[in-house]
């Protein structure tokens, strides 16, 4: 029987980021990298599994800003 540990990648644009603790569900990560990228409060997580890894994209929310004046 051969046991793999999970792995968790975590990708901002062209960046990957360090998994700051294995602990923190991706909401707790998101918030954790926040305090440096402030665009990722609002940012939705894509999950995609690759093998033995899971990668969690954080992508910036599409919409517009202000008000409908229509």
């Amino acid at each position: 029987m051969k046991i793999e540990t999970a792995v968790r990648e975590f990708k901002y644009g062209s960046m990957t980021l360090a998994d700051p603790d294995p602990s923190q569900t991706p909401e707790e990560v998101k918030a954790f990298y926040a305090g440096i990228y402030p665009e990722l409060n609002n940012a939705e997580i894509e999950t995609e599994r690759k093998g033995a890894k899971t990668v969690y994209e954080f992508r910036k929310a599409v919409g517009t800003k202000g008000r409908d004046e229509g």
